[in-house]
């Protein structure tokens, strides 16, 4: 098991900014990469960026330019910085860690964070 925990999560208005953290409690930390989902009332668990043992990252179409995902191996956290919220960014957003970065689907990561609740509302 590889417990996450999530943080970071807030109420904004549309342009704001928030940074989540999600810290991993394992030895291995590095072994993994590590990935951002959001879901949203309603709708299935998607995507947002993931990033590699060493750094490699990729972003969702939607978010690309805006947020930024990356990682302290040190720290044993992984980080999702976003800018110019939109309403349309609002959901709970997940960490994960798995074997592989470069996919996007959700069964493809091992270990789940709770999840932080972001609001983007004027």
């Amino acid at each position: 098991q590889v417990p996450l925990a999530e943080s970071g999560g807030d109420l904004v208005q549309p342009g704001g900014s928030l940074r989540l953290s999600c810290v991993a409690s394992t030895r291995t930390f590095s072994n993994f990469a590590m990935a951002w989902f959001r879901q949203a009332p309603g709708l299935e668990r998607e995507f947002v960026a993931s990033i590699s043992w060493n750094g490699i990252s990729t972003h969702r179409d939607s978010v690309r330019g805006r947020f930024t995902i990356s990682r302290d191996n040190a720290k044993n956290t992984v980080y999702l910085q976003m800018n110019g919220l939109k309403p349309e960014d609002t959901a709970i957003y997940y960490c994960a860690a798995g074997p592989f970065y470069n996919t996007m689907t959700p069964g493809d990561y091992d270990y789940w964070g709770q999840g932080t609740q972001v609001t983007v509302s004027s």
